[in-house]
C-alpha cells in the first residue's frame, strides 16, 4: 500500500478536482466515490476502480475483496482535502466513467429521460429511483446537472454501480426510440392523462423535465402520450424526482 502525506501531491491534486470541478471529471472521464456503503457498491464493478483511497486508523472491511486493487493510505489531512462530506469516513474508491458501446445503447428498452434538470440531489435521486424500478437507463440532456457531480452519487446511493447513466441529445434519442416502436412518454400539465390511469408498459422511454419550465415543447411534440400525476391538496406541484418516482411505478408491469 503506498502512503501519501502532502495535500500538495500531484494525485490529490487531481482527486480534489475530480469532487469540486465538473471540467476534471469530464476531462478524465472519472469521478471519487466516498463513504463505506459507496466504495463498497463500487468494488461490485470492479474494472471501473482505479483505485481505493484509506485514511490513516481507517480498515477495510474484511469481506472486502481487494487483492488486486491498488491501495493509498492518506494523512487525515489529505482525506479531509478530498472529502465532500463533512464528518467523512475516511475511505474513497477512485473511478472511472463507465462506457457503453452502441449495440449496448441499441439494447436498451425502458429508459428515463431527464430534460433539464439542474439540481444535483434531484437527479441522484431519480437515477436510484429508475435503478429501483427497473429500467434499462438513464439519459441526460442538455442542461442536466452533472451525473458524477459528489451530491449526485451520494443521492444516487451506488445505482451508478447498478444502472447505465449516459448523456446525450434528447431529440436524437426519440427519433431512434420512435424508429425502434417503443412508446414514448411525456410529462405535461395540460392534455394529459392521470398516472393513474396509464396502461403498464413492457418497454417504453419517460421524459420528465426541469423544476420549473418543464419538458422542452420540442420534444413533447415527438410523444406518444402526456402523463400528469394529479395534486389533491394545496400544493402547487410535485417535486420532479417524486413525480418520477410515481410515473416509473404506474408504467413499469406489475409482475
Amino acid at each position: 500500500m503506498k502512503r501519501i502525506e502532502s495535500i500538495q501531491n500531484s494525485l490529490v491534486k487531481h482527486w480534489k478536482k475530480l469532487v469540486t470541478t465538473r471540467k476534471e471529471r469530464d476531462k478524465f472521464a472519472e469521478f471519487l466515490v466516498e463513504g463505506f456503503h459507496l466504495t463498497e457498491e463500487a468494488l461490485k464493478k470492479k474494472n471501473l476502480i482505479k483505485s481505493l483511497i484509506v485514511r490513516e486508523g481507517v480498515d477495510i472491511p474484511d469481506d472486502w475483496d481487494v487483492s488486486d486493487v491498488p491501495h493509498y493510505s492518506v494523512t487525515a489531512a489529505v482525506a479531509k482535502e478530498i472529502s465532500e462530506t463533512e464528518h467523512s469516513q475516511g475511505i474513497f474508491a477512485h473511478c472511472a466513467q463507465p462506457e457503453f458501446t452502441e449495440d449496448e445503447q441499441r439494447s436498451w428498452s425502458r429508459l428515463l429521460l431527464i430534460d433539464a434538470v439542474q439540481d444535483p440531489g434531484n437527479i441522484g435521486t431519480m437515477i436510484r429511483t429508475a435503478s429501483a424500478s427497473g429500467m434499462d437507463a438513464v439519459v441526460l440532456g442538455k442542461g442536466c446537472a452533472d451525473p458524477f457531480n459528489p451530491k449526485t452519487v451520494r443521492s444516487a446511493q451506488g445505482s451508478h454501480f447498478q444502472i447505465p447513466v449516459v448523456k446525450g441529445e434528447l431529440t436524437e434519442w426519440t427519433t431512434a426510440l420512435k424508429n425502434r416502436s417503443i412508446p414514448i412518454f411525456g410529462t405535461a400539465l395540460v392534455n394529459a392523462t392521470p398516472a393513474h390511469e396509464v396502461t403498464s408498459q413492457e418497454d417504453f422511454a419517460l421524459i420528465v423535465g426541469n423544476e420549473g419550465s418543464g419538458v422542452d415543447p420540442v420534444l413533447l411534440n415527438k410523444t406518444d402520450q402526456n402523463l400528469v400525476v394529479p395534486l389533491y391538496g394545496e400544493a402547487e406541484s410535485l417535486n420532479v424526482a417524486v413525480a418520477t418516482g410515481i410515473l416509473l411505478y404506474s408504467l413499469v408491469p406489475k409482475n
